[in-house]
């Protein structure tokens, strides 16, 4: 497939997760946070991977997901004409259902390796709290790393090769977006705007 072609699927991919996921300000500014602290794992990841995984998880990946679950709107959205359970239907990664399993995955992780040592049998056990966060840092970059790789071979049978990889890739790549696109919201959230007014997409929505 021409580059060009995987380039419009990246682009319709981040256009859908924008427009039917993204409507608060306080979930924009998460993902802002969130993105930034993500850019710092990524560098982290090249001088100590434990650390990076625990800020890419305590951090960013917490307040990121503490937007979707709790600030993003469950109604009706009238600018997308789209029921809440119509948009957890159709999202490519991991919706709401999906991430609640991610998520007791990463929260049941730091309890199995106290009682654990040596996460049964997978590490090695270290002593002394800094070995314990080590070991934590390299679980969650596994499980991490696993579930956007799970994620995008499932694709590759619910839909098709391009659109998993794609997806990959998006998931990657959306730091450097996130920044982009978001990071006048936290200054609309101190107006006192919670949600966006969507002019961007309503400009490319045909009216009814």
């Amino acid at each position: 497939m021409p580059l060009k072609s995987y380039l419009e699927e990246l682009r319709v991919q981040r256009w859908d997760d924008h427009r039917y996921y993204h409507h608060s300000r306080i979930n924009q500014s998460l993902h802002f946070v969130s993105a930034v602290c993500f850019l710092v794992a990524y560098v982290m990841l090249a001088i100590n991977p434990a650390w990076a995984a625990l800020i890419a998880w305590g951090i960013s990946m917490t307040s990121r997901q503490a937007g979707h679950f709790f600030f993003e709107p469950k109604t009706y959205d009238n600018v997308n004409q789209a029921t809440h359970d119509h948009k957890e239907d159709i999202k490519l990664g991991y919706n709401l259902r999906r991430k609640v399993v991610l998520m007791s995955l990463w929260a049941a992780a730091p309890v199995a390796l106290y009682f654990s040592p040596t996460f049964f049998g997978v590490v090695e056990a270290r002593v002394g709290a800094e070995g314990y966060l080590h070991n934590l840092g390299m679980i969650w970059l596994v499980i991490g790393i696993g579930g956007a790789i799970f994620r995008s071979v499932h694709l590759f049978f619910l839909k098709n090769v391009t659109t998993g990889l794609v997806w990959l890739l998006k998931i990657i790549t959306d730091p450097f977006h996130d920044i982009m696109l978001y990071w006048k919201s936290p200054f609309a959230l101190l107006r006192g705007e919670l949600i966006d007014p969507m002019l961007d997409v309503q400009a490319h929505t045909p009216s009814h």
